[in-house]
Order: C-alpha cells, then sequence, then structure tokens
C-alpha cells in the first residue's frame, strides 16, 4: 500500500450498492490486515473534497453470504487507511408501516439476533475488552447523515431500532410480526457486527439503510424476495450515492468524539500483561 494513500471517511455498500460512482481519481487499493484480506479491495477517491474509502461488503459480484463477510478485516482495512468516520449501507425491510419502501431510516438503536457465527470482537486471546454499546450509532454521524438526506430530497427517518438477524434467508411471518411487536423498525442482515466492531475500533458509525420491502408481516403478496430488494436498491442506488455525496461534504473528519475514546477503561487486561507480541498485534486498536 502507498504511503501517499489514506481516507477520512469511510462507506461499507451493502446489496446493489457494489461501487461508488462518484468518486474522484478512484484508486484500488490492497490491505492486508491480521484478520484476513476484506470482503474487496478498497476503493479510494475524492468524494465532495473528501478523502473516501469504499468497500463492497459482499465482495465484487456478490460473494459473501451475511454470515460470511469478514467484517474485521474491513473495519481494520479502513481502519489502517486512517478512516474515523464510518457509514454503512443496509437494504432492509420494514417493520412499521411508515417507514416506506424506497425511503431511508437512519437508525439508533440494534438488537442482534444473529447466532453467534460471525466474530464479533477484535479481542481475546490475551487481550480482553469491554465497550459500552449503549449508543450503537454515533449521534454526531447520525444527524450529519440525516441533515445531508434532507437536503436531497429523500425520505428519512430518524430513528429506529435495526433488527439483525442470522441469514441469508428471510424471517418466517412469525418471526417478522414477533420482531414487529418488539417494537423493532427495520430488519436486516448485517448491521451486527460492523457497528460492534467500529466501536471497538474506535471510529464514529452510523448506518443508512435503505427500504426496500415489509418483510412478511403484512397479509397479502408483497412478501420479501431476494428479486424484488434486488429491483428496489436498483431504483435507490443513485439517492443513496447522493445522500452520501452530500453527507461528506458537510463532515468535520477532525471533530472529536466519545467514540474515538471508546476504549478508555474498557481494556481489563492489567498493562503488565500485556506482552510485546500483544502490543504489536493490537497496536492500531489500542488507546
Amino acid at each position: 500500500m502507498s504511503s501517499q494513500i489514506g481516507a477520512e471517511i469511510g462507506v461499507i455498500g451493502g446489496s446493489g450498492l457494489y461501487r461508488l460512482g462518484l468518486l474522484e481519481r478512484p484508486e484500488r487499493v490492497t490491505v492486508s490486515t491480521p484478520y484476513g484480506e476484506p470482503s474487496a479491495p478498497v476503493v479510494v477517491g475524492e468524494l465532495a473534497g473528501r478523502r473516501v474509502a469504499f468497500i463492497a461488503r459482499h465482495g465484487e459480484g456478490h460473494r459473501f453470504t451475511p454470515t460470511e463477510v469478514p467484517a474485521r478485516a474491513n473495519i481494520y482495512a479502513l481502519r489502517t487507511l486512517g478512516v474515523r468516520q464510518l457509514i454503512g449501507v443496509n437494504a432492509v425491510g420494514s417493520l412499521r408501516e411508515e417507514f416506506s419502501p424506497g425511503e431511508l431510516v437512519v437508525p439508533d438503536q440494534l438488537l442482534d439476533r444473529t447466532s453467534g457465527q460471525r466474530p464479533s470482537t477484535f479481542f481475546g486471546e490475551g487481550l480482553v475488552a469491554h465497550v459500552s454499546m449503549a449508543e450503537p450509532f454515533c449521534p454526531t454521524l447520525r444527524h450529519g447523515l440525516l441533515a445531508a438526506a434532507r437536503e436531497t430530497g429523500a425520505t428519512a427517518h430518524d430513528g429506529g431500532t435495526y433488527l439483525c438477524i442470522e441469514g441469508p434467508r428471510f424471517a418466517t411471518r412469525a418471526e417478522s410480526r414477533l420482531y414487529q411487536s418488539w417494537g423493532a423498525g427495520v430488519i436486516g442482515m448485517t448491521a451486527v457486527p460492523e457497528a460492534l466492531l467500529a466501536r471497538e475500533a474506535q471510529l464514529c458509525y452510523a448506518g443508512m439503510a435503505l427500504v426496500t420491502d415489509y418483510d412478511c408481516w403484512r397479509d397479502g403478496p408483497e412478501n420479501v424476495t431476494a428479486d424484488l430488494v434486488a429491483e428496489v436498491m436498483r431504483r435507490n442506488v443513485d439517492l443513496a450515492v447522493r445522500v452520501l455525496a452530500q453527507t461528506a461534504g458537510g463532515l468535520d473528519p477532525a471533530l472529536d468524539c466519545a467514540c474515538r475514546h471508546a476504549l478508555d477503561g474498557a481494556i481489563l487486561t492489567a498493562p503488565e500483561a500485556i506482552t510485546p507480541e500483544l502490543r504489536k498485534r493490537f497496536g492500531l486498536l489500542l488507546p
């Protein structure tokens, strides 16, 4: 990796968003990490005057299921490039009547219904850390994303709980109605462990949830299918890219935030027990 390549803002694109078309002077960058290779080569360029790094979450050609996405490698690679603000774009189903297909939701809470198959922490094997996830999405970045979305004319909903299931199958009607009864706003498959790892990496993280369907809680023929998700995402990609460009132009990458101090007081391993080998392995993440 060239020492000249770096980025301030990161974007992880979900189903349907495999490239960031407005990036100027894009350059593909290969970044190796202690957690393997990212989903795809990182593409770094300029967007609205900011240096932005983009990764296709499911890989080029959509090759990774939600469970298979190498989330640790993706987050670590972006952190290596200097990213401190990260936006995850997600295709989601709506669990609320007012969240209509074609609209955006900027969630403020997270429910994890994955099944433990996904590595969800950078730590372990000699170094223990417990980060706070009371507010899983950065409030500052959320507000910037919301303001930008509304400036583009998009219908953007402020807040809502993102319920993350394991996948790759969609929910049953009974499950969908159960999640709705819990008060969840949208259902998807990829915000976990992405949000958790971003906090451990001390990144500001926010989600742009693109509503594609009403899942299957409503009676009628509108149950979610892969074809339906793909069709709506094709229509929404241009909107998503415009919102991302507007967001990038309005962000202050130097702004301090509690997210950037997430590990302060979170590491429980005694300093004298942190060996040079551990410091080398976790050096990028340690305060």
